[in-house]
């Protein structure tokens, strides 16, 4: 069984900015493959239906092959405190 890392920053990113402004389907930001992380192609950070939204593949790391196919969602909690980014 493989592994793989990725970098919630860039979601945390999209998330504070406002969004108002685009439209419904606008991707909003890409995250590019790496030497620092596992994407094998660039991840696409978009606005659907007013969630944000993380498409990625991963390339898996200690195995001979293999590739997993994500989707971040960002959920805001009610009554969660808010995120505190560096």
């Amino acid at each position: 069984m493989g592994n793989a890392e990725f970098d919630i920053r860039a979601i945390f990113d999209v998330v504070k900015m406002n969004l108002e402004d685009f439209v419904d389907g606008s991707v909003i930001t890409t995250v590019v493959p790496n030497r620092q992380n596992c994407l094998a192609e660039e991840s696409a950070i978009r606005l659907e239906n007013g969630k944000v939204y993380q498409d990625m593949f991963l390339r898996l790391r200690n195995v001979e092959s293999g590739e997993i196919e994500l989707q971040l969602q960002w959920i805001n909690i009610p009554n969660a405190k808010s995120f505190q980014g560096s």
